[in-house]
Order: C-alpha cells, then structure tokens, then sequence
C-alpha cells in the first residue's frame, strides 16, 4: 500500500505593510517552500498597495502551497499621531483575519509574523496556535530595542536632552547610546500614553512566543542571539539570514542595464554607491553637503535618490549621466541595489544602516560609510563600526546637524582604498554569510526550524 502524503501544515504568514520588511518575509517564504523537506503550504497576508511584491513568489509557487489574503488596512491615523499610533490601527486587522480563519476548510496551524505586528499576539491566542516572531531587524538593533522600552530610562524624560548618554546595562558590552539616537517610537510618547503603552505590552509578549526567527547569521550576532535565547527562555530562536537570494535579487533588477553598463567602465572597487533606503530623505541641507563632498573627493558615485527631499524642492544632485567618462550616475526612484553592491566595481556604500542594506552590503563585500537617521539604524551602525569594523561613522554636529563636507569626501576616499583593514574583515564575513546558509550554521538553524514547523500538524 502506497503512504499517503502527510497533510501540509498551514502558516499564515503576516508582514508589517512596508517594503523594507515584507520583502524579508517573502524571502523567508521562498526558503520554506524550496526546502527539501518542506511539508508547508502558506497563507501570506497583504494589501493592495503591496500586494505585488509577492507577484514573483506566486508565479513559482501557484496555490495551494502559495496563496495570498488580500485585506484592506485600516485607515491610517493623522499624520500628527505618534509613531505608535500607526502600530496600534493595525489591530483593526484582527477580526477580518478571524473571519477568514473561521471561514478557511484548513485553519492556519502555525502563525509567522513581524515583530511590528503586535496585534497578532491576540490573534494566535484567539487560534490557540503557535507564533513565531520574525525579526527583520537585527539581533543586535533588536536587543537595543527591547532594552529600551523595558528599562524606560529615567535618567532622561524629554527631546530636550538630546545628548544625553543611555546605558543598556542588561546588553552584552553594556552599549552607550545618545537620546537622540533611540528609536522615534519610543521617544515620540511615554508612559501614560495610550498608544505608547500598548506598544510596549506588545513587545513584552513578543518575548513570550513560540518561537523568533532572525534574517542574521551566527558569525554576525551570535551574542545577542543567545541574549535572546536567554530572554525567552527556550531554544526556540533561528538566525537563518542571509535571507537574500541571488535569483530573487536578480528578478527586482528591472531597468539596471544603463548602469551596470556605466559600472563595466569602471576599475574594481573604485564606485561609492549612494543610497538612503525607500523611505528615508534627505533635507535640503543633507543634499548639499552629501554633492559638495563627492565632488571634493572626485569618488567615482552612484547615487539614488529619490525625486523629493523632505521640503517638497527637488534635488539638485547634477546632471543624471551615463557616460563612462564622468564620475557620477544618478538614479531617481527605484535602484537594483543588490546588483550594483555585487557589481566589481563598487568598493563602498553610504547607507543610512537599514538591515537590508546592512546584509546587502557584507554579504557583497562592500565597505559602508554609516549615516543614520532613525529606527534601528544607529543601533546597526554601531554593529557595523564598533563591534565589527566594516565601515566608518559619518559624524553630524549634533542631533540634527549635517556633517562637514571635506571630512565626508575623506571617508568617501577611504572607503575604496584596497589597503583598509575594514575591506579584508567585509569581504571575509562576506563569504562567511555565503557559506553559513548552504552548510553552516544557518543552514542548521533552519533545518530545524523547519522541521519544528512540520511538527505543528496537530
């Protein structure tokens, strides 16, 4: 007699609506349905503004393994609200999925959201399933943040004291941050706060799930991985990143060919690539000091930047050229940023220090020049400056000052010297965050991550 196919476990998978962390999740799909062991199917919840960022996984995988749930999201609040606000709408989403579960032949047994999406703590109480929190930040950036809001730090209590030191004595190295460089999240309100509190409950029952999942890797942050193990008090926590493929990377790379053609011109890791993520903009100001330094420097650049800076007045960055005879390609909107980090050409990136841009860049060998502005991103930058030694720190003079123009155009210089320590220790960890996802230890930890997934049948 035949054995019959074990029936596949259901996870509804639910991503925070923003680029930068649904594609994470996506990629993390992809992994779970290519697995050789796989015996998933997957529910991925979205809304229409996103909804086709998941158009690429569902030509790979047609339903049943692969299927969206298109939802509406919840109006959002005024854009005076505090940035918590936005978290605590997103709870509106949690009868709408409800129905849909009660409605559904075969209820979701497994629940993998975003560690943003607090409202699904409820939700996989109300299913009584299992949920695993995904973590699109870094361990490190993560530890910070946790941290943070459970310590509430009384040593400041406003944005007037924007330079004050905040100690994070119960982290690994005791890590010193200014106020100004916390998480607008959390300064944005405090304690007594609607909005504000329901947050922070809703952190303290992400480190009571099932289980974590990060997109790092054990050579990166083993530290504060165990920090997390610790925390939650089970083994329960993966690092499988690099989630990042080079075949999906490829696929987002639509209308590159003008600049890697203009990169073929170039001599090996002589390009700056210049980029602030897709929600990041740069003040007038910025603008002009970032210009002034690639032309003190004479870098060879890409630079993407987006239409509008945060006044509403175009950016004058130059001329846009593609000739292998001038030092500057400039690319308004959308980039292929993996492509041009992997290109030979490019020796240093500047980024404001989002995850993705962290992992694009070690995992194409690239030196970063860190310029953060908000979110997680002075957390990564002192990962990858102080702790590692990838890169270097772009100096402003003060919380919201600009850096000096010539001191910029030296690091600009610096970052595509062949003889920095900073390039040998990138390009190592480089092919280490290669080598761990095909047999090292994230290759391990997913291994068992998936096979605690295929446990969850009953």
């Amino acid at each position: 007699m035949a054995h019959e196919s074990p029936t596949p476990v259901h996870v509804l998978m639910i991503p925070y609506p923003a680029p930068s962390h649904i594609t994470p999740l996506v990629d993390l799909a992809r992994r779970l349905l290519n697995h050789r062991d796989n015996h998933l199917s997957i529910t991925f919840l979205t809304t229409p503004s996103f909804s086709h960022l998941l158009h690429p996984l569902l030509s790979s995988f047609p339903p049943p393994l692969l299927q969206p749930l298109l939802l509406s999201p919840p109006p959002p609040p005024p854009p005076s609200a505090a940035a918590t606000s936005r978290i605590r709408a997103l709870h509106a989403l949690v009868d709408p999925t409800l129905s849909w579960c009660g409605s559904h032949p075969s209820p979701p047994r497994v629940i993998i959201s975003d560690f943003l999406c607090t409202w699904t703590h409820q939700l996989s109480t109300h299913l009584n399933v299992p949920r695993v929190v995904f973590y699109s930040s870094g361990a490190f950036g993560s530890a910070v943040m946790y941290s943070v809001w459970r310590g509430v730090p009384t040593n400041v209590d406003n944005v007037d004291q924007p330079c004050v030191d905040v100690v994070l004595n119960d982290l690994p190295g005791s890590p010193v941050f200014k106020w100004s460089e916390l998480s607008v999240l959390f300064r944005s309100g405090k304690p007594g706060d609607p909005d504000w509190d329901h947050f922070r409950v809703g952190l303290a029952n992400n480190l009571t799930t099932w289980g974590a999942v990060f997109n790092t890797f054990s050579d990166l942050e083993k530290v504060c991985v165990d920090h997390f193990m610790n925390q939650m008090g089970h083994d329960r926590v993966w690092a499988v990143g690099p989630l990042l493929q080079n075949d999906v990377a490829q696929s987002r790379g639509a209308e590159s060919e003008d600049v890697m053609t203009w990169l073929d011109g170039k001599t090996d890791c002589s390009v700056v690539y210049v980029c602030f993520g897709s929600r990041t903009s740069l003040s007038t100001a910025e603008s002009m000091v970032l210009r002034a330094a690639l032309e003190y420097s004479k870098v060879d650049f890409v630079w993407c930047v987006g239409e509008w800076d945060g006044s509403g007045k175009e950016v004058d960055v130059g001329s846009n050229t593609t000739s292998p005879n001038e030092n500057g390609f400039v690319i308004k909107g959308w980039a292929p940023q993996l492509d041009i980090l992997k290109h030979r050409a490019v020796g240093g990136f500047v980024t404001h220090c989002g995850w993705n841009s962290v992992i694009e860049s070690i995992c194409s060998g690239v030196v970063m020049v860190t310029w953060p502005m908000g979110a997680d991103q002075f957390s990564n930058a002192k990962l990858v400056v102080d702790q590692l030694g990838l890169g270097f720190r772009v100096k402003c003079d003060g919380p919201k000052g600009v850096p000096n123009p010539k001191e910029l155009a030296r690091l600009l210089i610096e970052c595509v010297s062949l003889t920095r320590p900073e390039r040998g220790r990138v390009i190592e960890l480089g092919k280490l965050a290669i080598t761990t996802v095909k047999n090292g230890t994230s290759a391990s930890d997913f291994d068992q991550f998936i096979r605690r997934l295929n446990e969850c049948s009953v």
